[in-house]
């Protein structure tokens, strides 16, 4: 599973809590990520909307927008994710790796990350080890925290 799995977005997670969001259509702290990201709701939809056609989360037609790339986190009851789950015989560790794998690609897809990598390059953190922090954490100074710790360890 995804052992640091974050909270939903309107619970007050980190940017990786996006891959459990619905549609950016109604006002909520969804459109706060997303500024943070710099990116619009239309890029989100698509990002997931092509995760969802390469991955089994494009499946689920039953649930609230017709694909389980759109459902909330396995720890929230769901009878409708559940339920399709079971009928594509999709277990929650599967379910979990593909949001794990989805909220990555989100992030990597915004400008926010483009822009963390120079920021922490410019401050002597490798490429490699910025990218993981970023990813691992969903938190800019939670990924900077980590960098640093990784960078002294290697000394």
């Amino acid at each position: 599973m995804w052992e640091n799995a974050p909270s939903h977005i309107c619970r007050g997670g980190d940017l990786r809590g996006l891959a459990f969001c619905c549609p950016p259509i109604k006002h909520c702290p969804i459109h706060n990520a997303l500024a943070i990201l710099k990116m619009s709701p239309e890029e989100f939809i698509k990002i997931k909307q092509d995760f969802a056609s390469k991955t089994r989360l494009g499946k689920g037609k039953n649930t609230c927008f017709g694909s389980l790339v759109w459902c909330c986190k396995i720890t929230k009851p769901c009878p409708f994710r559940d339920g399709e789950m079971r009928r594509i015989k999709m277990s929650a560790d599967e379910y979990m790796k593909l949001k794990k794998q989805l909220a990555e690609e989100i992030i990597r897809k915004s400008k926010f990350f483009e822009e963390s990598l120079k920021v922490f390059e410019k401050y002597g953190i490798p490429k490699d080890i910025a990218e993981k922090c970023i990813l691992e954490t969903g938190d800019l100074k939670k990924a900077y925290e980590m960098a640093k710790k990784i960078m002294e360890e290697k000394l």
